[in-house]
């Protein structure tokens, strides 16, 4: 008796509210379920931000530092401040991380330092979980537009994708997509993309296995040493003065 009565209680619902309301509210469960999944991937890397925060309770940081940000690559660079001696340098960089991670810790982990620079490097992880290159430069022209609201005349470097042999499947993906962050930056208002694709393969166009770590994902001591010429010309305290 009880089946009937439901059948008969649902087809009354679906009488009264419509087709057009019964869409509305599974669209709000799924935007809902969206989010959830976005808060939940957010707090993936909660307990690394959490870290950050507690270093700089007790040690805060310098203002007007060139900031490091993005993935893996910029967290082991252990040799940062050495490599840049003489430049006030904060090292911000999360295992596993994408750019939208980065902007959606902006606020945490970006804005309160008011950096006088700031160095991104990310793609990388983000081509490797199956985006595009079009969403690459999308995500990235977020993060800038999330900074710029805050901090408008900050310049913001991108650190190119760089040509990892154990990505090189990815590699067409990887030139597109720094060839759309480049074009990005050019039209763009204190945005420097600066290339470290190019100086990391050799001359046949392969990834140079001299410069990359065991996983052949990360750069070694001496690909950090390659970073460290190509980035430091952009540095303030080493522009050629005019």
């Amino acid at each position: 008796m009880l089946g009937p009565l439901l059948v008969f209680g649902q087809s009354i619902r679906h009488a009264l509210l419509g087709p057009w309301a019964v869409g509305f509210v599974a669209a709000c469960c799924a935007w809902l379920a969206v989010g959830a999944q976005a808060q939940a991937g957010s707090g993936q890397w909660e307990s690394a931000i959490q870290a950050f925060e507690a270093v700089d309770r007790t040690n805060p940081p310098p203002s007007q530092a060139c900031l490091f940000v993005g993935s893996s690559s910029i967290r082991l660079w252990k040799t940062l401040a050495e490599d840049f001696a003489g430049v006030k340098v904060i090292n911000r960089g999360f295992d596993g991380s994408q750019i939208e991670d980065v902007t959606s810790f902006a606020d945490r982990m970006v804005m309160p330092y008011r950096p006088g620079l700031i160095l991104l490097y990310g793609g990388d992880n983000d081509l490797a979980a199956g985006k595009t290159p079009d969403r690459v430069c999308a995500d990235f022209r977020g993060f800038v537009e999330k900074v710029r609201a805050k901090l408008p005349d900050v310049p913001i470097l991108f650190i190119s994708i760089k040509p990892s042999p154990a990505r090189w499947s990815l590699v067409d993906k990887v030139r597109s997509a720094n060839r759309l962050v480049e074009a990005y930056a050019r039209r763009g208002r204190n945005l420097v993309y600066i290339d470290v694709f190019t100086p990391l393969v050799d001359a046949d166009g392969q990834p140079r296995a001299d410069l990359f770590a065991e996983d052949k994902l990360h750069l070694n001591a001496k690909g950090y040493a390659r970073w460290r010429e190509i980035i430091k010309p952009h540095l303030p305290s080493h522009k050629t003065k005019e």
